[in-house]
């Protein structure tokens, strides 16, 4: 098998270390942690075709993790601890998933744990891996059971059009160009000299301001959302709209669009304020984090089918709770099923 080297030279990295999946490495660690696009793509190569059947369920898990060890270049240790998450070095956990219904046992979803979720055929035999974090399977719940999250009031003002912050954050000031011509894909990872500043990233969304398109609906909310997103990656000068599922939808703007055709903004488990690492390999050395996303919400009417857009207010996550007032506390739920989308795994 020929090898990827934007996936592969992490294996090779690893293997060279020495290190063992209960060693810590820093997020964004440019040779040894493995960022979650890369992450999904090694282990889907390598356990595609796993058989699992006849396996009682100790043993089943045993395999995958073996499994799991040999594709990220790790020894397989001579057994495995009961670690939180159980590969605490990748800050990972697996799951084999035979139906849609993801539950978690027995503790909260985390929002910066990443989610190794392992799709098998009705035989048994592992046919797709998707890897995402807490804060990715946050708006895939639909059932109200998540443990935790956060929400905020969409107050849309007077002006339809608002930067609530004329510069972004200290560590992505130095990364921006405002002559960036956005040639990489919106999926891909931000880098120095390819961010556009927060001003620009303004004017060229401000352009959508009176734009509609077709009402998909509130029980499809993602097929809205989706929309809603091609147009963003349109108005900013993309050629094409690519989106993964992961935060933030327009990765290589570090920008996250959300529709508001309600009063009630959902921010899933993480405060857009956390300085909490995002997992991005760094930037220009820097690591970034939730605070220096920046918010593009475009607030919005339904009428006849169609979604109007009334308004356009571009913020930092750093800047957010200063123009949306949170909800007090967070939204508190016990049980934790989350059923996951048909098509989730062929994404």
């Amino acid at each position: 098998m020929s090898e990827d080297p934007a996936e592969y030279r992490y294996r090779r990295a690893i293997s060279a270390s020495g290190k063992s999946i209960y060693d810590p490495i820093e997020v964004g660690d440019p040779s040894l942690w493995v960022p979650s696009e890369a992450l999904e793509g090694l282990l889907d190569k390598a356990l595609k075709g796993v058989s699992l059947a006849g396996l009682p369920i100790r043993t089943r898990s045993k395999v995958v993790k073996t499994a799991v060890c040999k594709a990220l270049g790790y020894p397989v240790p001579a057994s495995f601890a009961k670690t939180r998450p159980r590969f605490p070095g990748q800050h990972f956990d697996t799951y084999v998933q035979k139906s849609n219904n993801l539950q978690v046992w027995n503790e909260e979803l985390a929002a910066d744990r990443r989610y190794v979720l392992i799709r098998t055929s009705a035989d048994d035999v592992i046919t797709r891996v998707k890897v995402v974090t807490g804060a990715d399977l946050a708006p895939l719940d639909t059932t109200g059971t998540l443990t935790q999250k956060y929400q905020a009031r969409c107050e849309p003002g007077s002006r339809p059009t608002q930067l609530v912050t004329e510069a972004d954050t200290d560590r992505v000031t130095p990364l921006v160009n405002s002559r960036s011509t956005l040639r990489a894909s919106p999926i891909s990872y931000p880098a120095a000299g390819e961010l556009l500043p927060i001003k620009t990233l303004f004017e060229r969304l401000s352009s959508l301001f009176g734009e509609a398109f077709d009402d998909a609906g509130y029980d499809q909310e993602r097929n809205r959302g989706a929309a809603l997103h091609r147009l963003a990656c349109k108005a900013l000068g993309y050629s094409t709209y690519q989106d993964d599922g992961r935060f933030p939808d327009i990765r290589h703007q570090l920008l996250e669009v959300k529709l508001q055709t309600s009063p009630t903004i959902d921010l899933g488990l993480v405060r857009p304020d956390s300085t909490g690492a995002l997992d991005t390999p760094k930037a220009a050395g820097r690591q970034l984090r939730h605070c220096d996303v920046r918010y593009a919400v475009f607030c919005g009417n339904t009428q006849k089918g169609r979604v109007r857009i009334t308004h356009v207010i571009v913020t930092t996550g750093e800047a957010f709770f200063k123009r949306f007032p949170q909800f007090q506390g967070a939204v508190l739920n016990k049980k934790l099923q989350i059923p996951l989308p048909a098509g989730f795994f062929s994404r």
